[in-house]
């Protein structure tokens, strides 16, 4: 089933037992989508048994509603009615909750990644959408979303536009987060706590990241590595490293954000983030990975030097394919002024 005709009331007409899971390493769209549409089918559809997957919750996404009740291992012979899964370009990024999909009756993919490759029975896939927050909040009646679960929805939503600045925030979704605001909730406070609020362990590996960080391709990307030495040190865990390339992404003149994250020997998790005039998608899909034109990730394989000299060629043939473009459309501009 395609985007266009996808009716939440169809999908879970007759099913009984229904999960929600989303991608590894929650993010906050991943935990806003996932606890929004977990807490609205529990309200709507009382009859049903619902449960929801995910790894860890990080501490700053806790004060959202139910996040106590979301479950972080699955059994493998469980088998389910329907399988929804929310903010994941493909079954590989479920991790630990990948079983449970490919052990149910019936699938559901809702996600707004331009790299996902519609991998569900049923797929709602919209990549100019700001968030899969924004996704569930169009599935759902409007009507029916109390202030817990506004709450959920509004902190994907604002967490995924980088608090309403990124491209991908366009009208609509200025005036869902509009409806969510008139639910009842402190959007301030949702946006300071789970967005903005770092603590002391964060702001030292972020501090860490960019002093160590270095410009190459004269000033145009800038790439920063931190370890697992550097975790231990500091006594972080991956969600404490979320916000790091956004970061580096502000520096002046830069268009690429490299950010590498190791995970054991010879492997890291890269975040890339451009200010779009190179689509970071296309390069994580690439090697294997996926994302946003604006926001991808994908984890390789080999030494960091490896691993940032193999992304760094694939932007470089994007900038220079940006810049013969742009020399052609200026010889173009020149021959029409001549012939005037």
């Amino acid at each position: 089933m395609n985007s266009m005709n996808i009716n939440l009331n169809e999908i879970l007409r007759g099913k009984s037992r229904v999960a929600l899971g989303g991608h590894v390493r929650p993010d906050g769209d991943c935990v806003g989508s996932c606890l929004g549409l977990y807490m609205y089918l529990k309200e709507q559809y009382p009859e049903m048994e619902t449960d929801v997957y995910l790894e860890n919750v990080p501490e700053a996404y806790r004060l959202i509603h139910c996040t106590d009740e979301v479950k972080n291992k699955a059994d493998p012979k469980e088998v389910y009615d329907l399988f929804i899964c929310l903010d994941c370009g493909d079954v590989k990024r479920l991790g630990f909750a990948g079983v449970l999909f490919e052990n149910a009756k019936e699938t559901f993919c809702i996600d707004h990644h331009v790299s996902n490759g519609a991998f569900a029975d049923h797929n709602y896939i919209v990549p100019d959408a700001s968030s899969s927050s924004e996704l569930v909040y169009r599935l759902l009646d409007s009507k029916n979303i109390d202030k817990s679960i506004a709450e959920a929805l509004y902190m994907g939503i604002a967490h995924d536009t980088g608090v309403f600045q990124y491209s991908c925030t366009s009208p609509e979704t200025m005036e869902i987060a509009a409806d969510l605001m008139r639910k009842g909730i402190d959007g301030s406070s949702i946006i300071d706590k789970t967005y903005y609020e770092k603590t002391y362990i964060q702001n030292q590996i972020l501090g860490r990241a960019l002093l160590e960080s270095m410009l190459i391709l004269d000033g145009k990307c800038i790439i920063s590595v931190v370890r697992k030495k550097e975790m231990e040190f500091f006594q972080a865990v991956p969600a404490d490293l979320e916000g790091i390339v956004s970061q580096l992404r502000q520096t002046k003149g830069v268009e690429v954000a490299m950010f590498l994250h190791e995970l054991a020997p010879q492997e890291f998790k890269v975040s890339l983030r451009s200010r779009g005039e190179v689509d970071v998608s296309e390069i994580a899909s690439y090697f294997g990975g996926g994302g946003h034109v604006r926001a991808a990730g994908v984890t390789m394989h080999g030494s960091s030097h490896d691993v940032i000299n193999n992304i760094t060629g694939r932007i470089v043939l994007q900038l220079d394919h940006r810049a013969s473009e742009d020399v052609e459309g200026e010889a173009a501009e020149s021959d029409q002024d001549a012939a005037v």
